[in-house]
């Protein structure tokens, strides 16, 4: 039964955790509502278009205790408290047939007990029922203050003048039934219902919270003066030294200034393997350092933080609407008005043709109809599963932009990937080197990264490393000259050395023969060779490659197991391409398609009837990612990237979008028991609660068990979404 949320759109159920006090907010803050995106404000208040709380924009940590969970719990505990009282006496009376107290006696006492339940606690869902009619939003409220309101209101009339009523309708001694008991126990199980939702929904946002708790609340600071301070996490300025001591937390994003030490990524990545950092390489906020100890410089702060990012897609992924969602949100639109329909046709047939007392037994029967059907199960159903789902996902390093992407990438057919970066490491590094007999590795090594020392080229890094890994002592070169598209050449410790293509090699008059069926095998393999040259005479073959990530074929082994067709796509030639192709296992190759060209390549998979994800990480990924009908971005990439994506691996390989799939499966899959649940409910208890068994079986639903069954609605709903929390990936 409801939150306050009005019952057809839901309500701040759909959002980071539960309202939030005014009091723990930062100024400036946005309220807005998270079923009507549209309404936004400078201050809190309830929402004109479901009466629900707005919330803040952007969750906080300050998980303080939730004023409407305290209002509703203190209403609800004094209800019960005058409620239980109250049936005693009614059902000792009906049942017992205990005649305690002359009959005009309980009645007084009934309307005394009652009316503090249905007028105070009962109050927020009247105000709710009133702006619901003013603004036409018929919702739940609008039946429970229907239902509530008329059983109060009768009785009541009953108690202070019973001779409004027929005479066929009096009892002994001229007194005409009441119903202050159902009043009062229905609105019991509201405020119960709303309190047992309010608890769940702070659940939901857990994930949430646990993203925020992650980062420390200090730093701590080396002064230009070398002194070292604690400071507040806030008051952190990009291009601040900082100290991380061996097992702290690092507290922003950064690039390590020195030190050396592993850090453990894996609340970003979900990667439980720690990662060597040393100088000059990135950090990222709230991952935790190992054993060693680096001084860190601040790059990004506060809200521009990958922690603050990804919170703040949660966040939003968490608001945004599931497309499955419009098909609730019709169905609510015309359910409410033909419930009072119903109701009204219940209670005229009843006082027509029913049983005595007929005015009882109508009375009695519509407001039944009512309560049951109360939709509000129905507008719980796509939000809470969304909510959760949003946040496992990003426990699971798979960050969702919107609820709409969630539902799509259970639909996918046709996965293309980028090669570099996505199906390989993205950097290229030293293979083999081959020498002609009489040649040392280690020399044709030195002469090669020699020559590469001075150039920015990728492969030069490569080849640079690999001297470092063999503890080379890298020369000089002078006369550095380079020949596009052919190579490098120049003198390294009095000798003439040339280093490329077979191009550079012929200019040269070096002979290639001896080394070139190597090359070619390499190159078969989609690596890279290139030939030394010594005093022009031939000394041997440098290889580099891009190699494949590890996983990368078991991930493309799990997409095709569930159905997925993978694409490669990528700017390398095709032998290389095809080669890389080979050794993951994908069928299918687009090869020397240029950056520009990403788009059209996606769009014209969309045409031919697939429905296309795309994975990439570079910004010149961005057009094409939003191409596709689902773009993901591999999460070392670019912020570009990540704005046009829909989905972001912060750990950026395949095997994330296998979780990414299975978590979509589960989140659908919830979703759809969440409809049925509430669809079978509503549309099995609204007949029974007009009286259709009655002729046959003489069952009829009162009106309290009705709002019984309401709040068992939501919470059956709720309790199936929270079961998401623990869905393996």
């Amino acid at each position: 039964m409801e939150n306050n949320h009005n019952c057809h759109h839901h309500s701040h159920q759909d959002r980071a955790g539960p309202p939030v006090d005014p009091a723990t907010v930062a100024e400036g803050t946005i309220w807005t509502c998270p079923m009507h995106p549209q309404i936004r404000q400078d201050h809190p208040g309830n929402c004109p278009i479901c009466g629900m709380a707005l919330e803040p924009l952007e969750p906080s940590l300050e998980d303080g205790p939730n004023p409407e969970l305290i209002d509703m719990s203190r209403r609800f505990w004094i209800s019960a408290a005058l409620s239980i009282p109250l049936m005693l006496l009614t059902f000792g009376a009906e049942v017992l047939g205990i005649g305690l107290l002359p009959m005009q006696t309980s009645i007084w006492l009934q309307l005394t007990l009652a009316t503090p339940v249905v007028l105070w606690g009962g109050w927020p869902f009247f105000e709710r029922f009133w702006a619901s009619l003013k603004s036409r939003n018929l919702n739940m409220f609008t039946l429970i203050g229907l239902g509530v309101g008329v059983a109060y209101g009768c009785s009541l009339v009953a108690t202070l003048r019973p001779q409004a009523f027929p005479l066929s309708l009096r009892t002994m001694g001229g007194l005409v039934p009441v119903y202050y008991e159902a009043a009062a126990v229905i609105t019991t199980l509201v405020l119960l219902g709303q309190v047992l939702e309010l608890r769940a929904r702070s659940a939901t946002g857990k994930a949430i919270r646990a993203l925020l708790g992650l980062a420390p609340k200090t730093a701590r600071r080396v002064n230009a003066d070398g002194s070292e301070e604690d400071i507040p996490l806030e008051h952190v300025h990009v291009g601040d030294l900082l100290r991380i001591r061996p097992g702290e937390k690092i507290p922003v994003d950064g690039v390590v200034a020195e030190g050396h030490s592993s850090v453990d990524e894996s609340m970003v990545s979900g990667e439980p393997v720690a990662v060597e950092k040393t100088t000059g390489e990135k950090v990222t906020g709230a991952t935790v350092n190992g054993t060693g100890s680096l001084l860190m410089r601040a790059e990004r702060v506060g809200r521009d933080t990958m922690l603050s990012q990804i919170v703040r897609m949660v966040a939003e992924a968490q608001r945004s609407r599931a497309p499955i969602q419009k098909l609730a949100d019709q169905v609510s639109g015309w359910f409410v008005p033909a419930v009072v329909l119903v109701s009204v046709a219940t209670f005229i047939v009843w006082a027509l043709v029913g049983p005595e007392p007929r005015l009882s037994h109508a009375l009695v029967n519509a407001i039944a109809v009512l309560i049951i059907a109360c939709p509000c199960a129905l507008g719980l159903a796509t939000p809470m599963s969304i909510m959760v789902g949003t946040g496992r996902g990003a426990t699971a390093g798979v960050l969702v932009k919107n609820a709409e992407a969630l539902e799509l990438i259970e639909k996918i057919d046709t996965l293309v990937v980028d090669k570099t970066g996505t199906l390989t490491l993205g950097k290229p590094k030293l293979v083999a080197v081959e020498t002609v007999p009489g040649a040392s590795e280690n020399e044709v090594l030195a002469m090669a990264a020699a020559l590469e020392k001075g150039s920015e080229h990728p492969l030069a890094a490569a080849i640079l490393a690999g001297a470092s890994d063999r503890n080379i002592q890298v020369p000089d070169a002078a006369d550095f000259a380079s020949h596009t598209g052919k190579g490098v050449s120049g003198k390294v410790q009095g000798r003439n050395v040339a280093l490329g293509n077979r191009a550079i090699l012929a200019d040269l008059g070096v002979d290639t023969t001896p080394l070139q069926s190597a090359a070619d095998e390499h190159r078969s393999r989609g690596e890279g060779a290139m030939f030394l040259a010594i005093d022009r005479k031939l000394a041997g073959l440098v290889v580099v490659a891009d190699p494949v990530k590890d996983g990368a074929f078991d991930a493309v082994s799990a997409l095709k197991g569930v159905g997925i067709h993978v694409v490669m796509m990528t700017g390398d030639n095709r032998r290389t391409a095809e080669a890389v192709a080979r050794q993951v296992g994908i069928d299918e190759v687009l090869a020397e398609v240029l950056p520009e060209q990403k788009q059209a390549k996606v769009a014209e998979l969309r045409k031919a009837g697939r429905r296309v994800a795309m994975a990439g990480d570079g910004i010149n990924d961005a057009p094409a990612l939003a191409a596709a009908d689902v773009g993901i971005a591999m999460g070392t990439g670019t912020d570009v990237a990540m704005e046009s994506a829909h989905v972001t691996l912060v750990k950026g390989d395949l095997a994330g979008i296998v979780r990414a799939r299975r978590l979509s499966h589960a989140t659908m899959r919830n979703i759809r028991q969440n409809l049925f649940l509430s669809f079978a409910y509503n549309a099995s208890g609204v007949p029974i609660a007009a009286g259709v068994l009655y002729p046959a079986l003489g069952l009829l639903l009162n009106p309290m068990i009705a709002g019984a069954a309401m709040a068992l609605s939501s919470v059956s709903v709720i309790a199936n979404s929270l079961r998401l929390r623990a869905v393996r990936l």
